[in-house]
């Protein structure tokens, strides 16, 4: 506890002004208070695999441009939230999702919506790094190219450019475009992956444990980098460790045995949480 509150006193510093002012509000007056649009909501929100139900009636409204970390232990359906927001739980046989959520006010269950287009907006980065097995230039250029979004060779060479600078990788691997993707170390890899992300422009950047397989210099630049992605993009973050929770988030939500126990401000969470359970975890007595 005491690591996590003194890991938050150092982030202080990187977080914007709105977030400090959002930190010293009651959670549920929030988007009332503050300029703060919600980007994803979700209401009543229940998931089944099969007779098992994963998530019981989830309420969760997720703000445009912020950091949101989800976290709690092993198999309390916080990735299974987490792919329901861009539909991959559809390639889950006997997955069965009930309720509502919506992405700009829209439905994204609702019949008719076009998952591909879905999936462009709400990107995904997964666990493990898994570059294409292709060159580093065609990783990234392969989404603007399936989504017809660029033509000529020289805007999609000025698009691959664009997005390795955002993912804080093309001083790294300018002079090796033509590498495969497989060939760059861990943390490069994983990097390339948000930059294939990127590339087809979301509005959202789903992370599910992004960091696990990767060592601490890694970690600290993909963490650096999901701080300056907020500028562009909605991020949802998975995330196992709750130091990692309080340096990269400006809101956590915690959840156990399927359901969302809290949901606050990071700070409001980890220095004073609401329900005991929620104590119990940040403090290591369950998980």
């Amino acid at each position: 506890m005491v690591s996590i509150m003194s890991l938050m006193m150092r982030s202080k510093d990187k977080k914007s002004s709105q977030t400090e002012e959002l930190n010293k509000m009651d959670t549920k007056s929030v988007a009332d208070t503050v300029d703060l649009r919600t980007k994803i909501s979700s209401s009543n929100m229940d998931v089944f695999y099969g007779d098992k139900q994963a998530l019981f009636g989830v309420n969760l409204d997720l703000y445009e441009n912020q950091v949101t970390s989800l976290i709690g232990p092993s198999g309390c359906g916080k990735s299974t939230y987490l792919r329901c927001l861009n539909r991959m739980n559809d390639l889950v046989p006997e997955c069965k999702v009930t309720g509502r959520i919506t992405i700009d006010g829209e439905d994204i269950y609702a019949k008719g919506v076009d998952v591909v287009s879905l999936r462009a907006r709400v990107g995904m980065v997964f666990q493990k790094p898994n570059p294409f097995p292709k060159s580093i230039y065609d990783n990234v250029a392969y989404g603007p190219r399936i989504h017809g979004l660029v033509s000529k060779k020289e805007d999609m060479d000025a698009l691959v450019q664009h997005s390795l600078q955002r993912a804080g990788l093309w001083d790294e691997v300018q002079d090796r475009l033509s590498a495969p993707g497989t060939s760059l170390s861990g943390g490069q890899q994983q990097r390339l992956c948000i930059a294939r992300a990127i590339a087809v422009e979301p509005e959202i950047i789903l992370m599910d444990e992004p960091c696990s397989a990767l060592d601490p210099i890694a970690t600290a630049k993909i963490e650096e980098l999901i701080d300056e992605l907020t500028t562009n993009f909605t991020i949802i973050i998975v995330t196992h460790s709750m130091q990692q929770a309080a340096r990269v988030s400006h809101h956590t939500a915690f959840f156990h045995l399927g359901n969302l126990v809290e949901y606050g401000t990071t700070e409001q969470v980890f220095s004073t949480p609401q329900d005991d359970r929620t104590k119990a975890y940040i403090t290591g007595r369950i998980g």
